[in-house]
């Protein structure tokens, strides 16, 4: 049981690091468009997570993959609201002082 925790957290560990070496290596005139983008990918790693919550045994994995699904969520929430902000600076009939209707 100890060398199956002890491997789960290695690979646990280098996917951070090696999600950290990818977001760290791109632009930030890309940061917005790629997060956006990827709303269907957070869609899945919350049903991953839900599916993580429905077979846990213990509460050690019901706490992390209710943590999972709540930082899953707001990730998810987080991608829409930058993608209507985005979208909201290509409006052409917004409505700003000075417009005359």
């Amino acid at each position: 049981m100890t060398g199956n925790l002890v491997q789960e957290l290695l690979v646990f560990m280098l996917a951070v690091f090696v999600g950290f070496q990818l977001i760290s290596k791109v632009p930030s005139v890309l940061h917005t468009p790629l997060m956006s983008a990827t709303n269907a990918i957070h869609g899945v790693i919350v049903i991953g997570a839900l599916v993580v919550c429905a077979t846990a045994h213990g509460p050690v994995e019901l706490t992390v993959g209710a943590a999972a699904v709540f930082l899953g969520t707001l990730n998810v929430v987080g991608g829409y609201v930058v993608t209507d902000r985005m979208l909201e600076m290509f409006r052409h009939n917004r409505e700003q002082p000075g417009n005359r209707p």
